[in-house]
């Protein structure tokens, strides 16, 4: 969500915002213990619960397609949990339904194609995760390409959510839980061997462990990155100290995105600036994590040869105005 929209619709509905959602916005965040998630998860519901009418989730869409769009994204994948909107929007299918069809208007409006991953909780009921399985699965080929398993990871073992996982899995779902962030390596591994993921949110705790990182590499799961998540959340303590190169060059496919923008304050096209700037990467690297976020991505044909043939055309014009700018 913007965040002049946040503001906006707090201000039409009443809801008092916190400082740290107005003035002091982007908000001061920690990750590293309960107190410091449990803050950023209780702005994160703030900023939900501003979202009243249908006409409030189709403006999000679009608003998040048109601000993808500026940031060089042709296709946005979005996890979304139903289960935290039901109630007020008439159930978890009514949900769902709304989020698929403004999602349809915001690709017309915009040109950015948009992916839906349904994403259960692990702090809620496994059972509750199950549902949403279901519901994931019976949209299948309708705008929902995967199913992920959301929030703090140290809550909720990923065993307790396999069950959930083998329905999506079934119905030919992409596996997309988060893991590897709050939690250290061996995280990573119970999203491998009890969620059988084909990608994973975030996984740069993988490095404390050599093993877990030959084994993404080996394997080709896609580590979802987001440097300034990392940092504002302290996972990291600078954006040097993001180990995005050490995955990279460990043979680990890594896509950057720009995770929770409103709460971090950066959209993509930073995580990009990070990847060069803080870490050296140069246009061909650059191009590189690109081509990866639309190789692990559920695109479909002619959108991702598009992107590709985009990236392509970008590096391809980009070396040589560097090489005339250095002779120069």
């Amino acid at each position: 969500m913007r965040h002049c929209t946040l503001v906006e619709l707090a201000g039409e509905r009443g809801i008092r915002l916190p400082a740290a959602l107005t003035e002091d916005w982007p908000p001061r965040l920690s990750g590293t213990d309960e107190r410091g998630w449990f803050r950023f998860q209780r702005l994160y519901d703030t900023a939900r619960s501003v979202l009243r009418r249908p006409g409030d989730v189709r403006r999000l869409l679009t608003e998040t397609a048109q601000d993808e769009r500026a940031d060089g994204s042709g296709w946005l994948e979005i996890q979304v949990d139903p289960s935290g909107y039901a109630g007020r929007f008439g159930g978890i299918t009514d949900m769902i339904e709304l989020v698929l069809d403004a999602a349809t208007a915001a690709t017309a409006a915009t040109g950015v194609g948009i992916g839906v991953i349904v994403a259960a909780n692990r702090t809620k009921h496994p059972l509750e995760a199950r549902t949403l399985a279901r519901l994931a699965a019976q949209y299948v080929g309708r705008g929902v390409i995967g199913f992920g398993l959301s929030n703090d990871e140290r809550r909720g073992a990923a065993h307790e959510f396999a069950a959930a996982f083998r329905i999506a899995e079934r119905a030919g779902l992409l596996l997309d839980p988060h893991g590897g962030e709050l939690a250290g390596p061996a995280s990573v591994e119970a999203c491998l061997d009890e969620l059988h993921a084909d990608r994973i949110g975030h996984g740069v705790r993988a490095v404390e462990n050599p093993a877990v990182v030959k084994r993404l590499a080996a394997e080709g799961i896609t580590c979802e990155v987001c440097p300034s998540s990392n940092v504002a959340l302290g996972i990291a303590a600078s954006p040097e100290q993001v180990p995005l190169r050490r995955l990279a060059e460990a043979g680990v496919p890594v896509a950057l995105g720009a995770d929770d923008p409103l709460l971090f304050g950066t959209r993509l096209t930073a995580q990009y600036e990070i990847a060069r700037h803080a870490h050296g990467f140069t246009d061909a690297e650059l191009a590189g994590l690109a081509r990866m976020s639309v190789l692990s991505s559920a695109a479909p044909e002619p959108d991702r040869s598009r992107l590709l043939a985009g990236i392509d055309a970008w590096l391809a014009a980009e070396l040589p105005a560097r090489n005339t700018r250095g002779s120069g």
